[in-house]
């Protein structure tokens, strides 16, 4: 302050620091906000997890403790893979030099021991196409005869029951949806499946279910001694009706 400039009086003093501890206290409460907003989470407030971003907690497990260690429990029997008696393929590695001299070793030499190591896998997964020639032969009396046709070979390109049963064991097994179990044939197999035909699959097993199964299951139950019959509901001319609960049917 020059020395032209006059001192501020006291009342003058008075009301500048009044204005100063106003705005104080006004940024005071801001700061205070502000740290407010960046403690917020989804764990004590209504914003959502995703909020949270790479600062938010470490979820909890909600397992108990069992007061085991890892690894297997003491006294409880292991199990390992093991050599099977009668391997699928063998190969035979038999060294061409001698690692001592550097002589070669032809087919005479002696063999003194071997190292066995087996190795499991799974078979390479793909398609493996069989053609039926159904053959036409001619007769000397000039009539033609042709070979009956195999069940397996009704249309002039068809799937094998075999690529059908996984087709529906990964539908109704492993409860993938109908275009997820086309694509897995499709990509593991080289296979092109359509989902209509993994839909005639279930229908066609449905059916020899029907066919085939429900028989036997019916015939079994006819021909035993006792029948069991559970709480079952089910529907009769549009309404639900459920069978009696622990009903026995007891043959004379």
């Amino acid at each position: 302050m020059s020395a032209e400039s006059p001192l501020p009086s006291y009342d003058e003093l008075l009301a500048l620091n009044a204005v100063l501890a106003a705005r104080l206290e006004q940024a005071l409460g801001r700061i205070a906000e502000l740290e407010a907003r960046l403690g917020m989470s989804s764990r004590n407030s209504s914003k959502p997890p995703s909020s949270d971003g790479l600062v938010k907690p470490a979820p909890k497990s909600l397992r108990k403790k069992t007061g085991r260690g890892p690894g297997r429990p003491p006294g409880q029997p292991g199990s390992t893979l093991e050599r099977v008696a009668v391997p699928d393929v063998t190969v035979r590695h038999v060294p061409a030099a001698c690692a001592g001299c550097g002589a070669g070793l032809g087919d005479d030499a002696t063999q003194v021991g071997a190292l066995i190591r087996q190795v499991f896998d799974i078979p390479e997964p793909r398609l493996v196409v069989t053609q039926h020639e159904i053959i036409t032969v001619a007769c000397s009396c000039g009539h033609h005869t042709q070979a009956g046709v195999p069940a397996q070979a009704s249309a002039p390109v068809a799937y094998r029951p075999r690529i059908a049963a996984l087709g529906v064991y990964l539908l109704h097994g492993q409860f993938l949806s109908i275009g997820r179990t086309a694509q897995t044939l499709a990509e593991v197999f080289a296979a092109p499946v359509s989902a209509g035909t993994v839909a005639c699959w279930v229908k066609r097993t449905a059916l020899g279910v029907i066919d085939t199964v429900l028989p036997v299951i019916r015939d079994r139950i006819t021909a035993a001694p006792v029948a069991h019959f559970d709480d079952l509901a089910s529907r009769d001319h549009g309404r639900t009706s459920t069978a009696a609960a622990n009903c026995y049917l007891t043959r004379a």
